[in-house]
């Protein structure tokens, strides 16, 4: 699935293309996704401009005139920018026509993604309107993490990966910030100091920025037609190396489960 990294470089990726171009059409070839596509809404965009290429979370927001088209690329989704008359695959099931006579086109096998609609005389869309702060804002950091997590019987993985809690520290990110941190993922949030708190801000921040940064140089053209994108290969210090050495103390490395989901950590870095 792609995570807040990889979205961003989607977003990075595709504003040079699509930045300030008038939408000429949008074709639906399949218009279930995880909910319906607003087909007429969309299509009634035509002539306006793309003035925004925004992310929050794992969203993108294409802002125009009248409001924003809200994409979530679920599972399997991706982005790419293709001549007009390139050949459509299997699961292509967007085209945004502009201007320019490219055409941004939406692929996703699973069909779990989204493309909606948010006028922009109404308030917040529903999806984004509890979400968490960004990990990379100024109002994300330990006094935050202290504050919200008293009395958090949750342990410390999961609830970091809580998007209402903060957006974009998917499983990988976790397992990586807490070893960064020094912090055992089995722990009760509300069991962990300011200071341990403002070292997993930190950790958190270094991880995200780490795997944007080396995002933007790795990942695939976006305007080669050819496959999804191939997104970057990360140097990871626990996650998948179950029973590895670890990087640190060359302990073996602990594979567990935490709601149902895979957990990597170094029982003596971690504590």
């Amino acid at each position: 699935m792609p995570e807040l990294p990889e979205v961003e470089t989607t977003r990075s990726g595709i504003e040079p293309h699509i930045l300030g171009r008038h939408i000429v059409s949008v074709a639906v070839y399949q218009p279930s996704l995880r909910w319906p596509v607003p087909v007429d809404t969309l299509q009634s965009l035509h002539g306006q401009a793309i003035q925004a290429v925004t992310r929050r979370g794992k969203y993108l927001q294409l802002h125009c005139a009248s409001g924003f088209i809200l994409i979530h690329l679920g599972m399997s989704g991706s982005l790419r920018i293709v001549d007009a008359d390139a050949a459509h695959k299997k699961h292509d099931h967007i085209d945004l026509l502009l201007d320019s006579g490219k055409v941004l086109r939406y692929h996703d096998p699973r069909r779990f993604g989204c493309w909606l609609f948010q006028p922009a005389d109404n308030d917040t869309h529903p999806l984004l309107k509890h979400l968490g702060p960004e990990p990379l804002a100024d109002n994300f950091g330990g006094d935050y993490l202290y504050q919200l997590s008293r009395g958090k019987k949750q342990a410390v993985k999961t609830w970091i990966m809580d998007h209402h809690v903060v957006v974009g520290v998917g499983n990988i990110y976790a397992s990586e910030a807490l070893f960064l941190a020094g912090i055992n993922p089995r722990r009760a949030a509300g069991k962990i100091g300011r200071a341990r708190y403002q070292a997993l801000a930190n950790a958190v921040q270094q991880v995200l920025a780490a795997a944007i940064a080396q995002g933007g140089t790795t990942l695939r053209d976006f305007t080669n037609s050819d496959g999804a994108p191939g997104y970057f290969q990360q140097t990871l210090n626990v996650y998948g190396r179950d029973q590895q050495p670890c990087r640190r103390c060359a302990t073996p490395v602990k594979r567990i489960k935490l709601a149902q989901r895979s957990t990597f950590y170094c029982s003596e870095c971690q504590k």
